[in-house]
């Protein structure tokens, strides 16, 4: 398992687990250069050979939803890592 740690002033991240995934809000408190973190996180999943890994919604006010299965919570996790949304992942 995977913990993680995050810029309470950049970034919102909430996770709540279900039977067979992880849903995070995620929402961005600050703005972020272009491209959009969030979109790279999306498009990463979005273009990788597994379709049901992730799906993402977006709201207003840069809030997005996504709902991850279990098997990829660590994928998803290091890859907000990756894209500077997550200050620090530890392998617990």
């Amino acid at each position: 398992m995977l913990t993680y740690e995050f810029d309470k002033a950049a970034v919102d991240i909430r996770e709540t687990a279900n039977e067979n995934d992880i849903e995070f809000t995620i929402r961005l408190l600050k703005e972020f250069p272009e491209p959009n973190p969030m979109k790279l996180v999306q498009h990463t999943f979005e273009h990788d050979e597994v379709l049901t890994d992730a799906l993402f919604y977006a709201y207003p006010n840069q809030e997005y939803k996504a709902i991850v299965r279990k098997d990829f919570y660590d994928d998803f996790v290091l890859e907000l890592m990756r894209r500077g949304l997550l200050t620090c992942v530890r392998r617990t």
